[in-house]
């Protein structure tokens, strides 16, 4: 099949890999990517992605993807499917899923790079029924499972959904290795306790090296853009009328992430935010035991 993608970055790059080495003819643009994969054949402007029969944006916001959708993509062939896998929100999609010309469904995805080069990561479709059979074996080839959420949409919240738990993990882990820290643990120790505890879910483990060792770890999700998907999680929140202190307090905590510097550093360097923010009192109760 020809496959039109758009937005090779970090999770982008191994996604349209994974699409070509399952046979696809992969049409490849993104005009800031200084290195593209050899199996995909570049294309030099993004209207070129309308020849295919199934196109995907892997794009940083909601602006970026209406504008792939409403100005490259506006004459497709009938039938054209456009797949938004990158996080823009639900109300982008079904903006665009409501446009006459062509077909729009939504597939972000939960997991990290290298899940992503393992093909190991997760999405969340929304999709009517046909176009959820019909994009499905297309992301079989770069995700281990596809959910699907509901109509067009309901995979971008379910995403935001996803992610505001795991803003709130973060914060917690972080948390917790700076109470143990100011207790007199050793971070490895209590890393290690962590893990095997009742709270060790998947993230804490896999996450062990970001908080631990975080200068020579690769970055996995940069600070900024967990805070930007918390940031649309929060303002869907709101639209409900609903209070979530819980991802409030991570989003602030982000927030003092990115102002002290720390935007594209990944997201466990929460830990760096708040030994910053509690460097007197830190100091205070660590210095007699050492």
């Amino acid at each position: 099949m020809l496959i039109g993608f758009a937005g090779l970055g970090r999770m982008g790059k191994p996604m349209a890999t994974h699409l070509a080495a399952a046979g696809h003819t992969v049409l490849a643009y993104d005009p800031v990517a200084q290195q593209l994969p050899a199996s995909v054949r570049s294309v030099d402007t993004a209207d070129a992605l309308a020849a295919t029969e199934i196109s995907i944006s892997m794009l940083p916001d909601g602006a970026a993807t209406r504008a792939l959708v409403t100005e490259a993509l506006s004459d497709v062939a009938p039938g054209h499917l456009h797949v938004v896998m990158g996080t823009v929100g639900p109300a982008v999609v079904r903006e665009l899923a409501a446009l006459s010309w062509i077909e729009v469904v939504d597939a972000p995805v939960s997991g990290s790079v290298s899940m992503a080069e393992a093909a190991t990561i997760t999405t969340m479709v929304g999709a009517t029924t046909a176009q959820f059979d019909r994009v499905q074996p297309v992301l079989a080839a770069m995700t281990a499972k596809q959910f699907h959420a509901g109509a067009a949409g309901a995979g971008s919240t379910a995403k935001l959904a996803v992610n505001a738990v795991l803003a709130g993990l973060s914060q917690a882990v972080a948390e917790g290795v700076l109470l143990a820290e100011a207790g007199g643990l050793d971070p490895a120790v209590f890393y290690g306790i962590l893990t095997n505890s009742a709270a060790g879910a998947p993230y804490v483990g896999y996450k062990q090296q970001a908080y631990l060792a975080p200068e020579s770890t690769p970055v996995a999700a940069p600070v900024s853009l967990i805070r930007k998907d918390l940031g649309l999680a929060l303002d869907l929140a709101r639209r409900h009328q609903l209070f979530l202190p819980g991802a409030e307090a991570a989003y602030g905590v982000l927030d003092e992430a990115v102002t002290g510097g720390l935007a594209e550093a990944d997201m466990a360097e929460v830990l760096t935010a708040l030994r910053r923010s509690n460097a007197p009192a830190f100091s205070e109760i660590i210095s007699p035991a050492m």
